[in-house]
């Protein structure tokens, strides 16, 4: 895994050069973790033309919080006297000789920026832009194994959830359940908090878990994913509690399957973000709930769980394969509740067999 971490510094080295940057300070948790393997709380990667090093408060541990570091790196773990690891990170390369760098602006503070700029006054600074999150936009098949099974743990974390008795518990209680099954099935932890949402609250994006207990009849939605290695997945159902689902609960749901579906068939390397996202919404636009539908059909996930691309109705760009998105759509019904649906693929030549399904329970109406 050396080389590849070697690779990419390369890539983004090779980039810096291009544009007449010596070398590049990276700042950004995830951008850190994927050029160096690790990223203890607060570290920073120095890339220069000879050496790159991480600089950090405390060394990485080398578990799953943390990752494991690129054993090719240097290593420069600082005092609690240093300060911030930005700025030693800037003098280092002053020292170095280097006259040009690259940061992320888009990362920094104004306040890190100036502090950054204070300590190498001679030291060009230029902006980096996001030169690594555009690298991390299309994922090795190493990256995307470590999807596929932060996939399956959360799957199997739902799976055994269903399996129990609902009827009387908190969104609180199942939320904090499902987060303990998942360190359980070899999880890091949840990818994102966990949202359990039952009757009126089903439905809705992001909803917090509150005190409200589950009841007969109530539509249940579940969003969960599970964080391994660094990598995360997303997967949400919306289920019907103890009884046959009522017509008003099929409707609704079949309308959000059908649009979450045209969602995943429009996955294809070549077509545009904005072109997924209307596959899905036309459907529940034209049932008379444009109104209230959320501003985006999916997004990319990775070492974050919300990173590009963006499927929204504004989107530029067209996907690439061996892309990672999810497809969630759903429609919340005020004073009633409502469907949502949340599936993590890849994006794959139709000759590879189309885009790779990786959260596969089921998406069958069910009542527990």
């Amino acid at each position: 895994m050396s080389e590849v971490y070697g690779v990419r510094r390369g890539r983004l080295r090779d980039r810096c050069a291009a544009t007449g940057s010596a070398g590049a300070l990276v700042s950004r948790p995830a951008n850190v973790r994927y050029l160096a393997g690790a990223a203890p709380p607060g570290a920073v990667l120095l890339l220069g033309p000879d050496e790159d090093v991480l600089l950090c408060p405390r060394a990485p541990t080398g578990d799953g919080t943390d990752g494991r570091l690129d054993e090719q790196l240097r290593l420069t773990v600082l005092s609690a006297s240093a300060g911030d690891p930005a700025v030693a990170a800037a003098e280092l390369a002053r020292t170095s000789g280097t006259e040009s760098l690259a940061i992320e602006e888009h990362d920094l503070t104004v306040a890190r920026h100036r502090a950054v700029g204070s300590v190498a006054p001679r030291l060009r600074l230029a902006d980096l832009g996001l030169a690594v999150e555009q690298q991390r936009l299309v994922k090795d098949e190493e990256e995307i194994a470590c999807l596929r099974i932060a996939a399956e743990i959360a799957d199997q974390a739902l799976g055994e959830l269903l399996e129990s008795i609902l009827v009387g518990r908190t969104e609180r209680h199942l939320a904090l359940e499902l987060e303990r099954r998942l360190i359980d099935h070899g999880a890091d932890g949840p990818a994102f908090p966990t949202s359990v949402a039952t009757g009126l609250n089903s439905g809705r994006g992001g909803h917090r878990p509150s005190d409200r207990r589950v009841e007969e009849g109530d539509f249940l939605s579940v969003c969960v994913g599970a964080n391994y290695r660094g990598y995360r997945s997303e997967i949400g159902r919306t289920f019907v509690i103890g009884t046959t689902p009522a017509d008003w609960q099929i409707a609704l749901y079949d309308l959000v399957f059908a649009a979450q579906r045209a969602g995943r068939e429009a996955l294809a390397p070549g077509a545009a973000y904005r072109d997924v996202d209307h596959a899905a919404r036309q459907i529940l636009d034209a049932a008379g709930h444009g109104e209230g539908l959320s501003p985006m059909t999916g997004h990319g996930v990775g070492l974050e769980i919300d990173e590009d691309p963006q499927l929204t109705p504004a989107a530029m760009g067209k996907l690439d394969a061996c892309v990672p998105v999810t497809v969630e759509p759903g429609v919340h019904l005020p004073g009633r509740g409502g469907v949502r649906i949340d599936d993590t693929l890849v994006v794959r030549q139709e000759a590879d067999g189309g885009p790779e399904l990786l959260t596969i329970t089921t998406k069958e109406l069910l009542a527990l």
